[in-house]
């Protein structure tokens, strides 16, 4: 019998690479995004390999549609082997300039979504004794990054998230891995939150970051997904994707020069 997948935000970006990476594995994948078009497009590539897909539109910040996620990949495939959290919202400006909803959009997609999937699935896996939770966080997770302050919060707990989940569920069978990338290139921008004190300054925002995107060694989703395909197929516990190990790195060994140069590459006009 395949094994199962269950991945959020797989309608583009890191998610759709997973799941037909994971596909081509051979595994059944359980596709879930807001965006029912792109979803159902993904679905359809799945099924186009000889792949066996069930998509299903999810807003990951609602746990009654999560609930019916689970329940219907349930009912569908009988089991869930590997959760991958991977839905989530850039948001990028000073501090000052950031609604209290902009702060709920961060913190109800980038942490509650993924904290729905697992409380949905851990009374499933805790009666089989065995599954696997893959949460896609970022270096801005492990780095403290100025100007991101609501995203790097969310990351920050999800790295907590992360870790506190593996060592309690570990002795249950639930193995539980963080996957850290950088900036990908990818379509993450068309959902993004940009503020700035101007109109000028908020599209000088999302200028920089396409710069920064278009710079050749940018990682793309296909190496994120290799990453999480070796982390679920050796079980690792943590890894670090491409230039995201050379940021930690330099943050461990110079955490004010690092700091500095976050400020200065995200400050703008603040």
């Amino acid at each position: 019998m395949a094994s199962t997948v269950l991945i959020t935000g797989a309608s583009q970006g890191i998610g759709k690479s997973t799941a037909l990476l994971f596909a081509r594995q051979g595994y059944n994948i359980v596709l879930a995004a807001r965006n029912a078009d792109h979803l159902n497009q993904v679905g359809q590539e799945i099924t186009d390999l000889g792949g066996s897909a069930l998509a299903i539109p999810t807003d990951v910040r609602q746990f009654e549609q999560v609930n019916h996620l689970v329940e219907s990949a349930l009912d569908q495939y009988g089991s869930i082997d590997v959760l991958i959290n991977n839905a989530g919202i850039y948001i990028s400006g000073p501090v000052a300039q950031f609604s209290l909803e902009d702060w709920h959009q961060a913190i109800d997609t980038n942490l509650w979504g993924y904290i729905h999937t697992i409380h949905a699935l851990i009374p499933h896996w805790v009666t089989r004794g065995r599954g696997t939770i893959v949460n896609v966080g970022s270096i801005g997770g492990k780095v403290a990054i100025p100007y991101l302050t609501p995203y790097t919060t969310s990351k920050f707990a999800v790295t907590g998230l992360t870790e506190a989940l593996r060592t309690e569920l570990e002795p249950k069978g639930i193995h539980v891995c963080g996957v850290y990338p950088n900036l990908i290139k990818s379509s993450f921008l068309e959902r993004a939150i940009f503020r700035g004190i101007n109109e000028q300054d908020v599209h000088d925002r999302r200028q920089q970051v396409k710069q920064i995107l278009a710079v050749p060694t940018i990682e793309e989703p296909d190496d994120v997904a290799r990453s999480i395909w070796r982390a679920v197929k050796n079980q690792e516990d943590e890894v670090l994707v491409g230039s995201a190990k050379l940021s930690a790195t330099t943050h461990s060994f110079f955490p004010g020069l690092m700091q500095w140069v976050l400020k200065h590459i995200f400050k703008n006009k603040d």
